[in-house]
């Protein structure tokens, strides 16, 4: 007579199960739609540009 549960027969544990650690698994974006230009309902050309040359004198 067996004392083996006939539910875990062959079962393997938890050491021997292989696990994919892939880096293609997203949980979640890098940015979300609310953070983009069109999000903010502006146009995608960037004004980085203007905004540099805006600087106030004592940030240089």
């Amino acid at each position: 007579m067996s004392t083996e549960d006939p539910g875990t027969r062959g079962a393997r544990g938890d050491d021997d199960r292989t696990v994919d650690l892939s880096d293609d698994f997203v949980v979640l974006p890098e940015q979300t739609s609310d953070d983009t230009d069109h999000g903010w309902g502006e146009r995608a050309d960037g004004n980085d540009d203007w905004l540099l040359s805006q600087r106030p004198p004592h940030w240089d």
